[in-house]
């Protein structure tokens, strides 16, 4: 009944910068190295952002079905 989400492009995209980060973080200029860094910790912290944003998307839903069965 349920269908699960198809993130085969996104999966790849996000190896592809990874991949693409750990080739910058041999880079001789000292600048690049600390922006990779700076990179990855936004990156994860957009991801627990969203997560945060889907959990809270939830909620509401639950708490709307509740209430249209109410009335």
């Amino acid at each position: 009944m349920f269908i699960q989400d198809d993130n085969t492009y996104n999966d790849i995209r996000e190896k592809s910068l990874m991949q693409w980060l750990s080739e910058l973080e041999q880079h001789e200029d000292i600048a690049v190295r600390g922006g990779v860094k700076l990179c990855r910790e936004y990156v994860q912290y957009l991801h627990e952002k969203a997560k945060k944003l889907e959990e809270e998307c939830e909620l509401k839903n639950q708490y709307l079905k509740k209430m249209a069965k109410k009335q």
